[in-house]
């Protein structure tokens, strides 16, 4: 008869009966939560898989950029394509290069500047992209905890009034609603600490990006500087 009890204590315990036996709020508490940890395992994924491709992308962005082929023959090539990272910022900066000689640039300086802020918006934009959706992870790290924790604290108010209402500080009958309501809060970090984990790891590696487009950015600038020089200085003791 004891095996019996034991048995039967257990399946009143189990996740599924706690869920269904706890209030609405701490049910929608629950539900949200577990969206919200869905939520978090697919920007995950995503980011994984876009940071993996964008690395790729910039190291053979990088291998064919500095093996010696032409700028131009470069541009023509990577015009014709959807760009993004360092072969984005390559083209605007080409772009406004050659737009700025077809119309008869005559100062080095202006054209300069708008090479470096052609570039500058390229690169915002990127990093846009790459830090989209880690606002959603920082959220549901930091609110997770509390929301759980909010859903605990309605379920124990519950609990007590359901012994209040019995007249019994048995176990078998507090038990039950204690559990389900801490069972919020157990949700609440398993949404949490992924998000957490996460939202650190990939806000780390779109600095990385981010620094290694400035640094192309730099050098690239750097270039087109001489090249300008090249072009204009001729140009300009000729007058």
């Amino acid at each position: 008869m004891e095996q019996v009890g034991l048995a039967a204590a257990a399946s009143e315990v189990s996740l599924w009966s706690l869920f269904m036996q706890a209030g609405l709020v701490v049910k929608l508490v629950m539900i949200g939560l577990i969206g919200a940890s869905v939520w978090t395992w697919a920007i995950v994924i995503d980011k994984y898989i876009n940071f993996g491709k964008a690395k790729r992308q910039f190291d053979q962005f990088e291998q064919v950029f500095w093996s010696g082929q032409s700028l131009e023959e470069l541009y023509r090539t990577l015009s014709e394509r959807t760009n993004t990272g360092l072969a984005a910022i390559f083209v605007a900066a080409m772009r406004e290069w050659k737009k700025s000689f077809e119309r008869g640039a005559r100062s080095p300086i202006g054209l300069q500047m708008r090479i470096d802020r052609a570039m500058d918006v390229t690169m915002s934009r990127e990093a846009e992209t790459y830090e989209a959706r880690l606002g959603s992870l920082a959220t549901i790290g930091s609110a997770g905890p509390f929301i759980g924790l909010f859903g605990t604290v309605v379920g124990i108010m519950t609990s007590f009034q359901a012994i209040a209402g019995s007249k019994s500080t048995n176990l078998a009958v507090v038990a039950p609603g204690i559990a389900e309501a801490l069972l919020a809060t157990a949700i609440g970090l398993v949404a949490a600490i992924p998000a957490v984990i996460a939202y650190n790891k990939f806000t780390a590696d779109a600095g990385k990006l981010s620094g290694r487009m400035e640094g192309f950015a730099d050098e690239f600038s750097a270039i087109l500087s001489r090249q300008i020089d090249e072009k204009l200085q001729p140009r300009q003791a000729a007058q």
